[in-house]
């Protein structure tokens, strides 16, 4: 009897025991913001397709984003551009019009000072240009046009509780992150190097963007500067694989079925598209530029920082070309933009795309003018 009293306890306290230890591991779980790996992209991303549409901010809004979920892989909304107005109506039109996960995305750089004396070299740079087009240099807009991830953008964000929140230029502070988790949406971030990966998974991603060199827009890096650190994306899918337990997305010169198929076959959980939606009707893409991608000119692009002041691939022009792909002159990201805005105005007006940013990939094969369903299918084409 004694015994059989004995053994009771001892399983009681056992039990107690495994119970206690179990919600210590799962606070610290919390605390440290570690999560289990997505055993699927449906897991992972809710979509029937494990294709998700790059956010690519200033050349779409809400409508690419639900034409493709409606179409079964993951659309996305990119905030960086969006004023908390603008993105709180965006979010609202989404989810009307969509039932099915959707990603936002957001910057989480770090604004930097303003630099007096850096922005009036570069203006007086960029003042032939404002001579040759009669652009008034103090019509110049000031302050940064890109906000980071917020306090004040997630009480926005959280009545919606996006399945997937994801990032570029790393990863906002551990409280804001740890607002995101509690919506329970799914967290990924771009990684161009492996350092990088295993950085975002350390602090707690649910997935990794293997972002490669010949992604268009700008680059996700954030522990380096140096553009020679860019690797390829199959290159950087496979080392990335290798080197983390969390689902991988690859991203960068995929536009079709055996691109997609190919990033599947070297362990990606997903691919992620951007350029071959460039074209589509449900897009925003400016005049000029929809022109240089249906030409040859899409051919040719290159990593620059004049746009923004931030490395970022697109079709190379005259600006480029003339003031260099990558200038020490630009001010700090996304400072560089406020002095070009007027002379992007006034020469897409005469029908030129001489001082835009007309973010491409590599591979603009996939990049047609056809509705964003009907990419997406053929991207899902033989899997």
């Amino acid at each position: 009897m004694v015994s059989s009293q004995a053994s009771r306890f001892r399983m009681t306290r056992g039990r107690e025991r495994w119970r206690t230890l179990s919600l210590l591991v799962a606070r610290l779980r919390e605390l440290l913001l570690v999560t289990a790996p997505a055993s699927s992209w449906r897991e992972l991303l809710g979509s029937d397709l494990p294709i998700i549409q790059a956010p690519m901010a200033g050349v779409q809004d809400h409508v690419l984003a639900v034409a493709v979920c409606e179409a079964g892989a993951l659309g996305s909304l990119p905030a960086a551009l969006m004023s908390p107005v603008v993105l709180e109506g965006a979010l609202r039109k989404l989810s009307a019009g969509t039932s099915r996960p959707y990603n936002v995305n957001f910057f989480c750089h770090v604004p930097p000072r303003p630099d007096a004396e850096r922005e009036r070299n570069w203006r007086r740079l960029l003042l032939p240009y404002y001579k040759e087009l009669g652009v008034d240099p103090e019509a110049a807009s000031s302050g940064p046009a890109r906000t980071p991830f917020s306090e004040e953008i997630a009480d926005i964000v959280e009545p919606f509780r996006p399945r997937v929140v994801s990032f570029h230029f790393g990863l906002p502070s551990s409280e804001l992150l740890g607002r995101v988790r509690k919506w329970g949406s799914m967290i990924i971030s771009s990684a161009t190097t492996v350092d990088e990966a295993l950085w975002l998974e350390a602090h707690g991603v649910h997935a990794v963007i293997a972002q490669g060199f010949e992604a268009g827009g700008h680059r996700g890096m954030f522990l380096t500067n140096d553009v020679a650190t860019q690797v390829g994306t199959f290159a950087l899918l496979r080392q990335i694989v290798r080197a983390v337990e969390c689902p991988v997305i690859a991203t960068g010169g995929i536009a079709d079925a055996e691109g997609v198929r190919a990033a599947m076959a070297l362990g990606a959980t997903a691919a992620q598209v951007g350029t071959a939606y460039l074209l589509c009707p449900e897009s925003t893409t400016s005049t000029v530029h929809r022109a240089a991608l249906s030409s040859e000119v899409a051919r040719t692009t290159a990593i620059t920082n004049v746009f923004s002041g931030r490395p970022a691939r697109g079709i190379v022009n005259r600006l480029m070309r003339e003031l260099g792909y990558l200038t020490d002159s630009a001010p700090s990201f996304p400072l560089a933009a406020s002095a070009l805005s007027p002379l992007r105005v006034a020469a897409e007006k005469a029908g030129s795309g001489d001082f835009s940013p007309m973010w491409c990939g590599q591979n603009a094969t996939g990049c047609r003018e056809l509705p964003a369903a009907v990419i997406t299918r053929e991207l899902a084409a033989g899997l």
